[in-house]
C-alpha cells in the first residue's frame, strides 16, 4: 500500500436532463441516471446502486488483504449486498444495508479463523466504515468437497 494519504478524484457531466456520465482518468466513463424507483430509467447505475457496489468491491478487497494476512487460502467468493431505503424522520436514506458473502475453502478449514478474518474485513471495510449506517455481514462459510 501506498502512504496515506489517498487522494481520489471523479467528475461527473450532465446536462438538464439525461444520463450523466462519470469520468475518472485511466478508467472507462460510466453512465448514471436515477433508478427506475426516482422516476429514472432503470438502464444504468444509479447512486444507489453505486453505493452497494462499492461495498461489495470494498468488503471483497478487504477481505483478500486479511486473508493473506491470515494464511487463509479461499476458492472463491460471491458478495451480494442488499440495501433498503426508507424514509427516516424527514429524510429518505439507507436504513439497512446488509452485505451476504458467501466464502468457499477447501475442506478441513478453520472456520474461527474465517469467522475473525471476516469480523476484521468487517470492521476495516473502508466504505463501510465511511457510512453514518452501521452495516451488517451476514457470511456464508462454505467447503467445497471437491477441492479435496
Amino acid at each position: 500500500m501506498k502512504p496515506l494519504p489517498h487522494r481520489y478524484d471523479v467528475q461527473l457531466k450532465a446536462g438538464p436532463t439525461g444520463y450523466a456520465h462519470l469520468d475518472c482518468v485511466g478508467r472507462r466513463t460510466l453512465a448514471s441516471a436515477p433508478p427506475i424507483e426516482f422516476g429514472g430509467p432503470g438502464d444504468a447505475w444509479s447512486p444507489e446502486h453505486l453505493l452497494l457496489a462499492s461495498i461489495e468491491a470494498c468488503f471483497l478487497f478487504t477481505f483478500r488483504a486479511v486473508a493473506r494476512a491470515s494464511n487463509l487460502e479461499f476458492l472463491n467468493a460471491n458478495v451480494h449486498v442488499e440495501g433498503t431505503v426508507d424514509r427516516q424522520g424527514a429524510v429518505t436514506r439507507f436504513i439497512d444495508i446488509v452485505i451476504r458473502p458467501r466464502l468457499t475453502f477447501a475442506p478441513g478449514i478453520d472456520r474461527a479463523k474465517v469467522a475473525a478474518a471476516v469480523a476484521k474485513t468487517e470492521k476495516n471495510c473502508l466504505v463501510s466504515a465511511t457510512l453514518a449506517i452501521p452495516v451488517r455481514v451476514e457470511a456464508d462459510i462454505v467447503e467445497n468437497e471437491a477441492a479435496a
